[in-house]
């Protein structure tokens, strides 16, 4: 077990990089507000899940993104991992009193699946691609991996009433850099590190407060989150 904890830590700094100059005040504390949500179809393999995201670049008032996503999930027989193809539809706000605003419709695929540590280290790998159609620009694709880690507190496992550390780090890495009328992007897309506190009030639902550091080669900003985790559960489901 100390072993593969120190491979998860490991992993989590090498792929947390310094941040670059900001076109904007990076010593801003930004706010996203989350909801995420999942449920199985009764007993069967398929489901839901998806999330709404409400992010400033301030605390309330300067729209970063409104992001609306959702999905049908697929869990294979005897496999322990969840398949999930879905769409999200993004509105980017520029930065400061600018109110202009960028459309966005994505179609993603992912991979996720969870790996236990002992009774309390709690991990999960999440691979996504995605399929970007950004208005004004070409069409463009993305990789994304990210890596869970929640560490159980006050109880030896993650059950009602239990208190947790929950930790990820996402890599974000463009398909080409070509995105039209002359313009590029890199390769590296950027990089989110997140470290939190979470509260489980009960099996089916948490609340996460923490903050998450995004950087790209140009920026780097620190985003208060707030999030609501929601396990639906359906008649005579398996939670």
């Amino acid at each position: 077990m100390k072993k593969g904890l120190i491979l998860i830590l490991l992993t989590v700094s090498l792929l947390n990089p310094k941040a670059g100059n900001a076109q904007f005040d990076e010593d801003q504390l930004g706010a996203w507000y989350m909801y995420f949500f999942n449920a199985d179809f009764n007993d069967s393999q398929f489901g839901v899940q998806g999330d709404i995201q409400y992010r400033n670049w301030d605390i309330a008032s300067d729209l970063e993104q409104l992001l609306l996503r959702g999905g049908l999930t697929y869990r294979p027989t005897n496999a322990n991992i969840k398949f999930t193809l879905g769409y999200g539809n993004i509105t980017t706000g520029a930065f400061g009193s600018d109110n202009a605003t960028t459309a966005e419709s994505r179609i993603y695929q992912e991979a996720l699946f969870p790996v236990k540590f002992g009774n309390r280290f709690y991990t999960s790998h999440r691979f996504r691609y995605e399929q970007r159609f950004v208005e004004n620009q070409d069409f463009r694709t993305r990789y994304r991996y990210n890596l869970f880690l929640n560490v159980a507190l006050n109880k030896p496992g993650m059950e009602q009433n239990t208190l947790y550390l929950a930790l990820y780090n996402e890599l974000f890495v463009n398909g080409q850099r070509d995105i039209g009328d002359g313009n590029s992007v890199e390769y590296f897309d950027r990089n989110r590190f997140y470290a939190a506190l979470g509260y489980m009030i009960k099996k089916e639902l948490k609340v996460q407060v923490g903050v998450m550091r995004q950087t790209t080669d140009n920026w780097g900003k620190n985003q208060l989150q707030l999030s609501l985790h929601h396990n639906i559960i359906t008649s005579n489901s398996k939670s």
